[in-house]
C-alpha cells in the first residue's frame, strides 16, 4: 500500500534555511505524502478539514498548527466536511540539518530539541498556543527574505516548544520510532511490550521486570507514561495493526489476531474508538490514488 504515498521533493533550496509558501484556496487536493524535511503547517478557516498524520485521523477546527518531523511519516489534509471558500494555509519547510545536533545540544535550544523529537510522531498545538504565535506567522510571508525572516521563524519554533498542551499524533509503533524513556524501569518494560505485544501480557510479569509489586508498578507506570498500562499496550497493538493495514495484504481478521486482539469485533470497536474510522476505512484512505494536476 505504501506505493500510494507520494514521496515529495521539497522546493527548499540547498542555499536557503527555510521554504515558506502561503496559499489561499477553496479546497484541499494534495495527496497523501511524505518527505525528509520538517514541516510546520498553519491553516486558517479550515473547520471540517480531515487531517491524517500516520495513524492519527482527526477533524480540525478553524485554526490548525501542526509540526511534522518524521522522515517517512505520511500526512495529508483532506477536504472532509469543510465548506469554507476562504481557506488560508502557510507552510514552512526546513531540512533536519538546518538546526544541527551540535546546536540543539546547547541549553538555549533544549526545548526546541525536545519538540523536534516529539514531532517525529507529528505534533499538534492547541488554540491558545496558535493565538500566541499568530502575529508572527501572519506576517511571515510578507517579511523580506533574509536574516530577519530566519529570526522570526526561530522565535516561532521557540514559542511553540514551550507549549505544555501540544500533543503527539501518530503512534510510535506506526511511525516505527523507538521512544526513549527517562526511567530505566519504564524503558525495560516498554521494550518487553514492543517485543511481546501479540501475547497476553500480564501485569505481574511487567511488575517483575520493573522490580516492583503489581499495584505499585501500575501507579508508577501511569505517572511516568502519562496513561494507563492498558491504554499503552492497546496503542502499541493498534499502531502495529495500522502499519500492517497499509503495508500488507493480510485480512483485517488476520491482522487483528496477530496483534493480540482476542476477537475481530473487539479490534474493530477499539480501532474505531481510538482512530475515528474502522480498520477497513483506514486502509482505504491509504489505498486511494489521486491525480495531481
Amino acid at each position: 500500500m505504501a506505493k500510494n504515498i507520494l514521496n515529495e521533493l521539497s522546493p527548499l533550496s540547498d542555499r536557503d534555511c527555510f521554504y515558506i509558501v502561503e496559499r489561499h484556496k477553496t479546497e484541499f487536493t494534495y495527496p497523501l505524502h511524505q518527505h525528509r524535511e520538517f514541516e510546520l503547517n498553519f491553516i486558517e478557516n479550515g473547520a471540517g478539514v480531515k487531517r491524517i498524520v500516520g495513524d492519527s485521523v482527526e477533524t480540525i477546527g478553524d485554526y490548525e498548527l501542526v509540526l511534522v518531523g518524521g522522515e517517512n511519516l505520511a500526512h495529508v489534509w483532506e477536504q472532509g466536511s469543510c465548506q469554507s471558500k476562504l481557506i488560508r494555509e502557510i507552510t514552512i519547510q526546513f531540512a533536519p540539518e538546518t538546526l544541527p545536533a551540535s546546536l540543539l545540544a546547547k541549553n538555549q535550544f533544549a526545548s526546541i530539541q525536545k519538540m523536534f523529537v516529539r514531532a517525529q510522531n507529528g505534533l499538534a498545538f492547541p488554540l491558545h498556543t496558535i493565538i500566541k504565535v499568530y502575529s508572527l506567522i501572519d506576517t511571515l510571508s510578507a517579511q523580506q527574505q533574509g536574516f530577519r525572516q530566519v529570526l522570526q521563524i526561530l522565535e516561532i519554533l521557540y514559542e511553540l516548544s514551550l507549549s505544555q498542551e501540544a500533543y503527539t499524533l501518530s503512534s510510535s509503533a506506526f511511525a516505527q520510532i523507538t521512544p526513549t524513556a527517562d526511567s530505566r524501569r519504564i524503558a525495560r518494560v516498554e521494550e518487553y511490550i514492543r517485543t511481546h505485544f501479540e501475547e497476553n501480557i500480564r501485569l505481574a510479569t511487567l511488575a517483575d521486570i520493573a522490580g516492583m509489586t503489581p499495584t505499585a508498578f501500575s501507579r508508577f507506570f501511569s505517572v511516568r507514561a502519562g496513561r494507563s498500562l492498558t491504554d499503552y499496550i492497546i496503542d502499541i497493538r493498534l499502531g502495529v495493526a495500522a502499519r500492517q493495514l497499509i503495508d500488507s495484504t493480510k485480512t483485517v481478521a488476520e491482522i487483528s489476531f496477530e496483534c493480540g486482539f482476542n476477537t475481530l469485533a473487539n479490534f474493530n470497536r477499539i480501532f474505531k474508538r481510538k482512530k475515528g474510522v474502522t480498520p477497513t476505512e483506514f486502509r482505504e484512505m491509504y489505498r486511494k490514488k489521486k491525480i495531481i494536476c
